[in-house]
Order: structure tokens, then C-alpha cells, then sequence
């Protein structure tokens, strides 16, 4: 009988935690999601300012986040645990963070959310040529099938439509994610919180070198506020809390939410309509991503059973 009833509650508490991570995945693509909506209503000149606010906010929000959760020498010890892997997907956020501030003023929200979901068969490509990792003849498909898509949408690029500096940024973001997300994988000791950490306050640092001002309005310091705080902060606090309590593929099928999300709301806010490119390219971009993830969720299912 005991024994009956500690095998249910460890059930029903595995159950609890992979529903908790599901609310908790989902959640952070769903406030990620409103990036590009945010980012439409600032009007600053310098990108570089805005990389600089949005950083600074998010860093200190995980820093908060981290010293309420482990406490001051929990929190040191993270960042001193991190090693180079850490480090190194740090500064992959650094440029990630950077460059899509940078690609948005000059490419649709669509492009560059778009571009940027072929990021877990980015990892699995960058995987085989880095590590000889063996790829199914399935993920050679998907990934043909992303780079057609990739191709359709920039090819807008060179019709005037959108600027190929943009298109070509979003790639570079998915590329540095891709690779982040292949450290973590190799290297799965390191924590994800205050590497971002890191990389947000390095991003924000490099900005501050770079923007010709740090002066904004007070309308301006609150959107930032929220751009940074919780758009990228709460979002990531809750893509942490929750990536750990599920399977990495099905955390990778619920950020799909954010790619499709995301357009959606530029659309109905701001009346940024994706070119006809952009939505062939995406949805070829977006079947083969969930294809893959949901062949790799069924074979990690197996794997576990």
C-alpha cells in the first residue's frame, strides 16, 4: 500500500512539474512574442540606445531575479560556475540581443522572427560539421526545406522590398542561438540565467561605447523599461525556470508560439503586413521545424519509456 502510494505521487508530481514547465515555456515565448510590437513604438534615432536600455533593464531584472532565488553568494557562485561554455553562450546572446534591435529597423518583425525559428536545425547542422554528430536523413530534409525557405523570404531582399543588411542580421541571430544552443547541449552544467545575465550586461556595455547618446525621454525610459524588464528578463526568467522541468524538443515546439505570435500582433497593432515572400518562406521555414521537433519529441518519448 505505501509502497503503491509513493510510486502515484511521484507520478502525479512529475506530471505537476512537466505541466508547470509547459505554462512556464509557453509563457516566456508568449511574452517574448510582444518584442517587435514594443519595439515598434520607440522612435530613437540610435539603435545603440535602445541595445544599451533594453540590456541594462534585463540584466538587472534576472540579477534580482537570481539574488531572490539563490541569494547573494548563490548568485556569485552561478557566475563564478559558468567557466568558458558559459561565457561563450553569454556573449552568443550578446550579439543575438544586438543584432536583432539592429535587424528590425531594417527588415519586417515577420523576417527576422521568421528566419530566426530554424534555429534548432541551425544546431543540428552546426552539430554534425563541428562534432561529426550523426543526422537523420529525416533532419536533412527539414533542413533543405528551412534553407528554401530561407531563400524564398530574403529574396525580397534584393527586390527594394526590405534591406538585405536586415535579413542578414536575423540569420546571424538564429546562427549565434544555434551555436548557444549546441554548448548547452555539449556542456550541460551551465545555467542559462546568468549566462544571458551576462551577455545582457555585456551587450549593454559595448552600446554605451557605441551610442552617440544614452538620453531618452521619460515616455521613452518606461517602454524601455518594459522592452527590457519583461519582455526579455520576465521572458527569459520563465524560458529558465521551465526548460529544466521538460524535454529540450518540446521546449523548442512551444517556442514556435513567439514565431507565430509575434506578426500576429505588429500586424493588428502597427499594420505591418508580411510580404507574400515572407509568409511562403515562413510557413516552409515552420513545417519543417515542426516536423522535426515533433519527430525528435516522439524519439526522446521513447527514450524515456
Amino acid at each position: 500500500m505505501t509502497e503503491g502510494t509513493t510510486s502515484a505521487g511521484v507520478q502525479h508530481g512529475s506530471v505537476y512539474s512537466e505541466r508547470l514547465g509547459v505554462a512556464l515555456v509557453f509563457g516566456s515565448a508568449f511574452f517574448w512574442s510582444f518584442g517587435g510590437a514594443i519595439a515598434r513604438f520607440l522612435h530613437i534615432d540610435d539603435n545603440w540606445t535602445i541595445v544599451f536600455w533594453r540590456c541594462l533593464f534585463a540584466g538587472l531584472f534576472l540579477i534580482a531575479f537570481m539574488l531572490v532565488r539563490d541569494g547573494p553568494a548563490g548568485t556569485v557562485k552561478l557566475f563564478r560556475d559558468m567557466g568558458w561554455p558559459g561565457i561563450t553562450v553569454g556573449l552568443c546572446f550578446t550579439i543575438a540581443a544586438t543584432c536583432f534591435i539592429i535587424a528590425i529597423s531594417h527588415t519586417t518583425i515577420a523576417n527576422v522572427l521568421l528566419l530566426g525559428a530554424g534555429v534548432p536545425l541551425f544546431a543540428a547542422l552546426i552539430t554534425w560539421i563541428c562534432f561529426r554528430q550523426r543526422v537523420s536523413l529525416f533532419t536533412w530534409c527539414a533542413i533543405a526545406l528551412v534553407i528554401v525557405g530561407v531563400a524564398v523570404m530574403v529574396s525580397g531582399s534584393f527586390t527594394g522590398a526590405v534591406s538585405p543588411i536586415g535579413d542578414a542580421l536575423a540569420l546571424l541571430t538564429a546562427f549565434v542561438f544555434a551555436l548557444a544552443t549546441v554548448i548547452t547541449r555539449r556542456y550541460p552544467h551551465v545555467r542559462m540565467t546568468p549566462a544571458t545575465c551576462f551577455g545582457c550586461l555585456a551587450a549593454s556595455a559595448f552600446a554605451a561605447t557605441q551610442a552617440s547618446s544614452l538620453t531618452v525621454t521619460n515616455g521613452e525610459l518606461g517602454l524601455l523599461f518594459i522592452f527590457g524588464a519583461f519582455n526579455l528578463g520576465l521572458g527569459m526568467m520563465l524560458f529558465a525556470m521551465g526548460a529544466r522541468l521538460i524535454p529540450s524538443a518540446l521546449a523548442a515546439l512551444l517556442g514556435t508560439a513567439e514565431t507565430m505570435l509575434g506578426p500576429v500582433w505588429v500586424a493588428i497593432i502597427h499594420g505591418e503586413i508580411p510580404a507574400l515572400r515572407t509568409v511562403v518562406g515562413g510557413l516552409l521555414i515552420l513545417a519543417a521545424l515542426l516536423g522535426y521537433l515533433t519527430a525528435e519529441f516522439h524519439r526522446q518519448a521513447k527514450l524515456k519509456g
